[in-house]
């Protein structure tokens, strides 16, 4: 079997079509799930980009593999998804940006390897002295399509498709929309009115520090509500332009006939607040479902056509499914769970909890943006103020953890305020009820499976064994 994994970044489950929101326009994603799986209560293991792709492609938690940076990627020595397709004689093509693997890495598992070139965003919009310079807010992306990075990535996917690959292939595309700056093509840029849409989450109390610190460093306690309401607008319009890149691609891989053996995954890395909250881009330690909630869906050859799987799934998953379909045993102690019975039409486990983890340790100062090689950023730089609140307010960035159910989500922050939720009651999670007595029972509950997790995940042994005597003399 074959396997097309499209990853586009940043892209959260709630603004797509097929997953119920009710402006946004995603025909192509649509009409992939009809004829697939759709897992309606998919979360990622970090809500930032390599450390939640090293999970993916290992089946390990970010607090299990010590990745949880964006300076930290996967080396040589470690396993994952592509080097076991790589060794079972699968041509790998991969197009689109690296938050993953070494270079070395890439070398040795990858057939081929190439980003897209040119940019994907448009020009700024505002001068350093307005407000709004930090919003990622920009203006359209004018040139023609064929200059868009995201738009050539495909289109090397699609050649590739068309040119009758002689061997079984994995096809990867982890290109960079919907992830800020907020700006789309033109006629996607400006393809939702912002008084149309439903309401943004408005900003609380009972939020953890970051919350008011970002709204300060970036200047967002000084913009007007309705620009939250343009960025989500341009938002679900680089979705929409996602969602066309992906028809262009399934429309070849039905002319090519490859898709009666071939399994497509679509999958993104981790979610974005574009608006709500008062909030732009994500946060290392913000675990709320606007950043963990992504969407999953599957289509492979004899699935069950227009199944949703309504339990709780982790986006590492995908690594354990593909390598059920490709018939290869993993070498190495994960904690991902084969989604095939799923994909044939069995329901999850509505026990099953999910987690993830975020931040960053104080003794680890390494890891804090705004240091080592973006110490550099100067105030222009549109990540400056994020690097800036990590250095002044690392606590802001602290270590944390979450578990979640279909009924309640508990977030732990040892060193920062922590965050409890019921579901049920508050899926928008905006009434934080930790420490609330009349919740005790409900936070022990999930303290206690969180600390299970911690234990049974925290480290995991090799395979293979080594010797304990001294080495004979030659």
């Amino acid at each position: 079997m074959n396997f097309i994994l499209l990853n586009p970044d940043e892209l959260r489950a709630e603004s797509v079509g097929c997953y119920g929101h009710p402006v946004v326009q995603t025909p192509n994603l649509d009409r992939l799930a009809a004829s697939g799986t759709r897992f309606d209560q998919c979360h990622v293991q970090h809500t930032v980009c390599t450390p939640s792709r090293c999970s993916f492609m290992t089946g390990l938690y970010s607090s299990t593999s010590g990745h949880r940076t964006l300076w930290h990627t996967l080396h040589l020595h470690e396993p994952h998804l592509f080097r076991y397709l790589n060794e079972a004689g699968y041509d790998i093509r991969w197009y689109g940006k690296n938050d993953l693997l070494t270079h070395e890495n890439i070398a040795e598992c990858i057939t081929e390897a190439r980003s897209g070139p040119g940019g994907n965003f448009g020009e700024p919009m505002f001068e350093f002295e307005d407000p709004e310079y930090y919003t990622f807010l920009q203006k359209p992306f004018e040139k023609p399509l064929v200059q868009h990075g995201d738009t050539n990535c495909y289109r090397r996917g699609i050649d590739f498709l068309k040119s009758k690959p002689d061997r079984p292939f994995c096809l990867f595309l982890p290109t960079s929309y919907p992830h800020p700056a907020y700006s789309a093509p033109s006629g996607w840029h400006e393809m939702y009115d912002p008084d149309e849409l439903p309401d943004l989450r408005p900003v609380v109390d009972g939020k953890p520090d970051f919350h008011t610190l970002i709204r300060q460093y970036r200047r967002l306690d000084q913009v007007d509500g309705s620009v939250f309401r343009r960025i989500q607008a341009v938002y679900l319009g680089m979705t929409s332009y996602v969602d066309h890149l992906i028809g262009e691609l399934l429309d070849t891989l039905e002319e090519t006939e490859l898709a009666e053996d071939t399994a497509v995954i679509f999958f993104s890395d981790h979610g974005d607040w574009a608006g709500d909250y008062g909030l732009v881009e994500k946060w290392p330690s913000g675990l709320d479902d606007t950043l963990t909630r992504v969407p999953l869906i599957v289509r492979m050859p004899g699935g069950k056509a227009g199944h949703v799987v309504g339990e709780p799934v982790e986006v590492f998953d995908m690594m354990a499914t593909v390598l059920d379909l490709a018939g290869i045993e993993a070498q190495h102690t994960h904690f991902a769970q084969s989604l095939v019975p799923q994909l044939k039409g069995a329901p999850g486990d509505p026990d099953r909890a999910v987690f993830a983890d975020g931040g960053y340790a104080r003794f680890e100062p390494r890891c804090f943006e705004g240091g080592g090689s973006t110490a550099d950023w100067t105030p222009e730089q549109i990540y400056y103020p994020k690097g800036l609140q990590q250095q002044e307010h690392p606590l802001s960035v602290c270590r944390a953890s979450m578990v979640r159910t279909l009924e309640g989500k508990l977030i732990y922050r040892p060193e920062g305020m922590s965050e409890l939720y019921d579901l049920k009651e508050d899926p928008r999670e905006l009434r934080n009820v930790y420490g609330d007595s009349a919740y005790g029972p409900f936070q022990q509950e999930l303290t206690l499976r969180l600390l299970d997790r911690s234990i049974q995940c925290s480290d995991t042994t090799p395979f293979d064994e080594d010797p304990r005597g001294l080495p004979r003399k030659t």
